[in-house]
């Protein structure tokens, strides 16, 4: 049998990514490893996404490491500020050398038999093949090189210039512009009052409305605490007071749906002048928690739709002209620009093509195992966040576990783990994300699914997770560890029934 070049590779240099990677430096010292990242810097999504305003939708104190403290004073910060937390700990954990930037992993097959992966990366135009006992998938959850673009009619006629948020060009000048945003979401609630800071008015276009609320964008009680407590103690108590207070907040949600959104409707009319119209634009057809309430922090979106800077238009476009937007009930919004902030195109493991012992995977038809492996694929470990709380909590907990799964496998001689579905288990399978937004529908039937029972089905809760990852046991009767146990996929699970396709 012959030695893989690395213990671990990991795919992804962004938040996830370098975070992982020092749990795995700290936790598994002696393992070898690499950190493979697609584009030329280090950063992720906070390097790809360059749009004017930019910042985290979640509190740097929950966003941030669980081992680095965030020691700013806005908590909800400006992407540039997270891209130099992400930085400053790749460096101070010297782990910069290990990453092999450039290289965009393309296809991924394990063998049983060598109990190994053997990744296909493209690098300058050229495939190079890595080898890896295991693999850390930190490649997110949306793809990087395509946004989603709605089909409308005449697109091709607006003459104006046209900008995605996940493209935006360096040089482009908005100053004194008239821009159309389309979108309600974070992106959109983010540019609106970003940009009315310069252009010359910005309508933001929305098909229907969402939930919007007014956070602080400093934490007084994080920043007064860091006065008088070293940063690491100042830090834990305001991650764990916000962490309780977000878990309190969401059980009296789900408890009080109807009394919750009168609440968030409600602030939103305090916060626009007594004339503004917020029973159009403001009062979403669906409940709390269907979809992501956007964040905006002190208010800066409302203080641009109040003075004026800023309006907001909901209906639906029926066409571009060459102009502008024409909508359905006959208005017309011309515009210099138009920004599409209409959302992200969803994908599991980074879009790469999985085979097992020579079959090919259908990546759609994977069970998720517990939130962080997927059924029957062995040596895999993958690392998403939270859609109802931050995104790093997750990924530490699940970072914490995978390299306790490494120990535990070193200490008994075991080169291969895999979660063992069956035929049956894959019945009665649905979407694992409950939420009722666009980009979630639209990917839903090609992404993994959520099984029918335990271990196939996990719940956004970060203390049952911290339960099960933490605090429960390795080896806990759901696992298959072996020496190399070939694995039989369930026809359910293989692409086109496990055929290959003639051409190939």
């Amino acid at each position: 049998m012959s030695k893989p070049q690395f213990d671990v590779l990991v795919i992804g240099a962004g938040l996830s990514g370098v975070g992982v990677a020092r749990y795995l430096k700290v936790r598994c010292p002696g393992r070898t490893f690499a950190i493979l990242e697609s584009k030329s810097r280090i950063g992720g999504t906070w390097d790809l996404f360059r749009y004017p305003g930019i910042r985290s939708d979640s509190d740097m104190h929950t966003m941030g490491y669980a081992f680095k403290p965030w020691t700013e004073a806005r908590a909800i910060a400006d992407g540039d500020a997270i891209l130099r937390y992400i930085r400053q700990t790749a460096e101070e954990n010297d782990l910069v050398r290990h990453i092999r930037f450039g290289h965009a992993v393309k296809a991924a097959s394990y063998s049983s038999a060598d109990q190994f992966w053997t990744l296909d990366v493209e690098h300058e135009g050229e495939v190079q093949r890595l080898t890896s006992r295991f693999v850390f998938s930190c490649a997110g959850y949306y793809r990087h090189h395509e946004g989603y673009l709605p089909e409308w009619p005449g697109y091709s006629d607006y003459r104006g210039t046209l900008v995605h948020p996940q493209f935006w060009p360096e040089d482009l000048d908005y100053e004194g512009k008239t821009i159309a945003v389309i979108g309600s979401g974070a992106t959109a609630v983010t540019l609106t009052p970003t940009l009315a800071d310069k252009a010359a008015h910005v309508y933001q276009i929305q098909r229907s409305p969402t939930y919007v609320v007014s956070r602080p964008g400093e934490d007084v009680f994080a920043n007064r605490l860091r006065r008088w407590l070293p940063d690491k103690l100042a830090y834990s108590i305001t991650r764990w007071r916000t962490i309780l207070g977000g878990a309190q907040r969401r059980k009296r949600m789900a408890a009080n749906l109807e009394g919750t959104r009168k609440m968030l409707i409600g602030a939103v009319a305090q916060a626009l002048p007594k004339d503004y119209d917020w029973k159009t634009h403001f009062v979403p057809s669906y409940m709390p928690g269907q979809q992501r309430i956007c964040a905006v922090p002190d208010g800066d979106f409302f203080k641009v739709l109040s003075d004026g800077s800023a309006s907001m238009v909901t209906g639906h476009i029926r066409r571009f002209t060459a102009t502008g937007l024409e909508m359905e009930d006959g208005r017309e919004i011309n515009a210099d620009i138009i920004v599409t902030a209409t959302g992200l195109v969803m994908e599991s493991l980074g879009g790469m093509n999985v085979e097992v012992d020579g079959q090919p995977v259908d990546r759609s038809k994977l069970l998720i195992y517990k939130g962080f492996m997927y059924s029957n694929l062995p040596n895999l470990v993958y690392f998403t966040g939270y859609t109802n709380a931050s995104w790093t909590l997750k990924v530490d907990l699940v970072a914490d576990f995978a390299c306790r799964l490494l120990n535990f496998m070193k200490r008994k001689g075991y080169s291969q783990v895999v979660p063992p579905a069956t035929e049956t288990d894959l019945q009665n399978v649905n979407s694992a994300l409950k939420f009722i937004s666009g980009y979630v529908v639209r990917a839903a039937a090609r992404l993994p699914k959520h099984g029918k029972a335990f271990p196939w089905i996990h719940e956004q809760d970060y203390f049952w997770d911290r339960k099960t990852l933490k605090r429960g046991k390795v080896d806990d009767g759901t696992l298959r560890f072996s020496h190399g146990e070939r694995v039989a996929l369930p026809a359910g699970q293989l692409a086109d029934g496990g055929m290959r396709d003639a051409a190939e």
